[in-house]
């Protein structure tokens, strides 16, 4: 059995062609037969360490009936070789928005011989309602050696971490709409923009807070990269965050959908997507927090901290191995 994976073509950076990559590299350093499938040459794909395997072209691939042909849920089209070859299709839902945004017209998820991965429990418990299924979770991991807190958070103004390709339009609204209610009040707003994963663990780790503004969100990372530096996220969920986002005490948003069992407390101050005032409020939460100290920030931070121990490398490659296993 060889595992063919399929990398959509795109020019930009993405964390879910990240992911892709990071579950290729898993199955080969544990020896299975995988390959990486890209439909155009010069498609953006990150640097490839030792452990990766080279990618092949589309036209390359012979695809065998006990093969695995795994693809990304907006990608209704790349399912083509591995159904025609009688391939066991699997599609990898990496955000809940996109599931049935390339279906083609008179055709239904029901109606393809595929199965599913979802990338945490709120795509999951949407794939369950939609499409009737339930599937195995398979989560990103954080790189802890990577995305960690510094001993010490800088002195002196509260630093506010942000990221102006998500809803930029939203993070000027809450930015206004905090400065409008608190004048010279002393924070800094620090853009995270045209960085690798380097430089922006250590801006996050120069934090204190991280605005999380990305909606809709089948998993929501940065937030997750954000508290395993040390910062208190406030802001959206996209829906998908809620696999780790808990309320700290003073958040006023309660989802109305199931969430499972964890066992960390409030990490976050989190509002409803698209609700920039509750955010400002959130913000205003969060800086108050930090500037109280005490034992609530050491808790929240603590819960943070304990909320990233679920999320590692680690976690995420048994995860990859035990679903292969179960194929």
């Amino acid at each position: 059995m060889r595992t063919y994976i399929f990398i959509p073509p795109v020019r930009k950076p993405t964390g879910g062609i990240t992911v892709f990559c990071q579950i290729a590299s898993i199955l080969a350093r544990h020896g299975k037969d995988v390959q990486l499938v890209m439909r155009e040459k010069g498609s953006w794909m990150p640097t490839l360490a030792e452990g990766y395997p080279a990618p092949v072209h589309w036209d390359e691939v012979s695809l065998k009936p006990e093969d695995i042909w795994l693809v990304p849920e907006g990608w209704v089209n790349s399912l083509a070789p591995g159904l025609n070859a009688g391939a066991r299709c699997v599609v990898y839902c990496q955000n809940w928005a996109y599931l049935f945004s390339s279906l083609p017209e008179g055709v239904s998820w029901a109606g393809l011989p595929v199965s599913f991965l979802a990338v945490s429990h709120p795509v999951q418990w949407f794939m369950q309602q939609t499409v009737k299924t339930t599937s195995p979770i398979l989560r990103p991991g954080i790189d802890t050696d990577l995305f960690h807190a510094p001993e010490k958070k800088p002195s002196g103004k509260i630093r506010i971490a942000y990221m102006p390709r998500k809803n930029k339009a939203m993070v000027s609204q809450i930015k206004s709409i905090f400065e409008s209610r608190n004048p010279g009040s002393a924070v800094r707003w620090v853009e995270i923009a045209g960085m690798d994963a380097e430089g922006v663990a250590q801006t996050l780790r120069s934090c204190h807070i991280f605005l999380a503004s990305g909606f809709p969100e089948g998993f929501s990372l940065p937030p997750l990269e954000a508290l395993a530096s040390g910062c208190i996220p406030v802001g959206f969920s996209g829906f998908g965050g809620w696999d780790y986002m808990r309320q700290l005490e003073g958040a006023t948003f309660e989802p109305w959908w199931p969430l499972r069992e964890v066992p960390w407390s409030g990490n976050g101050f989190w509002s409803a997507d698209a609700d920039v005032l509750d955010a400002a409020f959130n913000l205003e939460r969060a800086l108050s927090l930090w500037r109280d100290g005490g034992p609530l920030l050491d808790s929240a931070l603590e819960a943070g901290q304990q909320t990233i121990r679920s999320y590692t490398i680690k976690e995420q490659e048994k995860a990859v191995l035990n679903i292969w296993d179960n194929f």
